[in-house]
């Protein structure tokens, strides 16, 4: 069975950085923004929790598509593996 395709998607958010992973990335419906689906977030097993993370999980609980301006789009990156997303 093969690896399912991972994005990283840095954006800017209310003057801040966010960086969050997702299974699909594409240019959507609605002229000018980016469709973001499937967000991938760190297993809830891990002992040490990121406030960081903690918080767009929760930003993100329940979404299942988001779209995203496409001038707030920093950078889009097919990556081998999911890091942990955050807000900076």
């Amino acid at each position: 069975m093969a690896d399912k395709t991972i994005f990283k998607v840095i954006f800017m958010n209310h003057g801040q950085i966010y960086e969050i992973y997702a299974r699909e990335v594409g240019h959507g419906a609605m002229f000018g923004f980016v469709e973001i689906e499937e967000l991938v977030f760190g297993e809830r097993s891990s002992v040490v929790l990121d406030p960081s993370e903690e918080k767009i999980k929760t930003e993100f609980k329940g979404v299942k598509k988001t779209y995203l301006p496409m001038h707030s789009i920093v950078r889009i990156d097919e990556v081998d593996k999911q890091g942990t997303s955050k807000i900076s």
